[in-house]
């Protein structure tokens, strides 16, 4: 007999089965609702054979209890059994961590959101009606030394991206998730992201506001933005702003990376894990094509699941082929250019205004792609060694033959 202790578990009906998992980590899995009747037995203090004779005399089903604990430990949800502590992962460190639900309640009133959209709708109205008031491209160049521009234009993004992302973290924490915002990388760009994983133990109002809350910021500031330019004349910053955050706002709709667009897609599609279904689905078609056999990974779905699976995978790889295909453009046209020719004005600097051009240049391009590397490392530099170590192994192996 084994008695078990949970850390402390969300749960929650979904379709035919049930959310279960831990919000300081991020972790959550399906289970039947055997499974989750199991789960509350044992955090009533009964011992898992006992929930097994109660499963079944209840239900009327054999349930594998101890086999289930097994397998929720190697998740992280279990913290001891019979008084042994188990092995599992800590919690995330949230961002801001003082910061407590009841702080920002209001994150989900609402109110809020409806005075955040009055804002948004007002604007594109003003906008809509009165040509002066929207913004061109050429406001971007607000300066005759491109350095300043990118410099500047750097700056307020990564200040706009931070309260996007802001808004994310306030409504996950209002709704008790503890949220972290980190950079990260969607295929060639570099992204300030919130992990609110933990938001799948909320109702669904609750997760479409949580995904939707950085997109009515964004359009909230746009339209304050053209409002306050119809009240006070035309100002340089408010367009740059507007342009900025409009922009931003279109790169959400790029679905086939995982934007805000897209978890509001796989939520309203019943997808439970959207990009890694169709991933593991383009996986197979490719095995197919080289004549590899292998298990189907979506067998297991529902069929409309299944349907919309396959659907977005035909979107995801051709939207990634087409944004790495522009993102190699850019990189050897725009970003390599302008790095040779900065390096060629170090290596020959005219004057002391060219010199600090040049730094400058340097400084924001290879701090962006410095920054990119890292983010990207962070996220698959795990599965690089242990490719690399499949690799050595492999190797070993070869040559240990040969010898043989």
């Amino acid at each position: 007999m084994s008695r078990v202790e949970f850390h402390p578990l969300g749960i929650r009906e979904d379709k035919d089965a049930w959310i279960v998992g831990r919000a300081d980590t991020g972790d959550h899995v399906a289970v039947p609702a055997h499974g989750v009747l199991a789960i509350r037995l044992l955090q009533q203090g009964l011992s898992t054979a006992e929930a097994a004779r109660r499963i079944e005399r209840e239900t009327g089903r054999r349930t594998a209890v101890d086999a289930f604990v097994t397998s929720l430990a190697a998740l992280g949800f279990v913290r001891r059994v019979d008084g042994r502590q188990v092995a599992s992962p800590p919690p995330v460190r949230p961002t801001f961590p003082r910061l407590r639900p009841d702080h920002v309640r209001w994150a989900l009133s609402p109110v809020l959101h409806g005075a955040l959209l009055t804002v948004a709708l007002a604007g594109a109205v003003a906008a809509a009606f009165d040509p002066h008031l929207r913004p061109h491209w050429q406001d971007l160049l607000w300066s005759g030394r491109g350095t300043a521009v990118l410099a500047g234009q750097a700056a307020l993004t990564w200040v706009l991206l931070f309260l996007h992302e802001l808004a994310h973290l306030l409504t996950a924490r209002a709704a008790g998730v503890p949220g972290t915002v980190r950079f990260g990388t969607r295929l060639q760009f570099l992204v300030l992201q919130t992990d609110v994983s933990g938001v799948w133990q909320c109702d669904r109002r609750t997760r479409i506001t949580v995904y939707l809350s950085g997109i009515v910021l964004d359009l909230a500031l746009a339209g304050g933005c053209v409002l306050m330019t119809a009240a006070g004349g035309p100002r340089r910053l408010l367009a740059v702003v507007v342009l900025t955050k409009l922009v931003g706002v279109a790169t959400e709709l790029l679905v086939f990376m995982r934007t805000d667009v897209y978890f509001l897609l796989q939520d309203l599609l019943g997808c439970r894990n959207l990009y890694r279904d169709a991933t593991a689905y383009a996986r197979h078609l490719t095995r197919r094509l080289l004549t590899r056999s292998g298990p189907h990974p979506l067998t297991g779905l529902p069929p409309a699941e299944r349907r919309a699976v396959r659907c977005y995978a035909l979107l995801m790889v051709a939207g990634s082929a087409a944004s790495l295909a522009l993102g190699w453009l850019v990189l050897t046209r725009v970003t390599l250019v302008l790095l040779g020719r900065a390096l060629g004005t170090l290596a020959a600097p005219p004057d002391l205004a060219a010199v600090a051009d040049a730094v400058t240049t340097v400084v924001v391009l290879t701090g962006l792609q410095g920054l990119w590397v890292a983010a990207w490392w962070r996220r698959h530099g795990g599965g690089v060694r242990a490719g690399l170590r499949t690799v050595r192994s492999a190797v070993l192996a070869r040559a240990a033959r040969h010898r043989l």
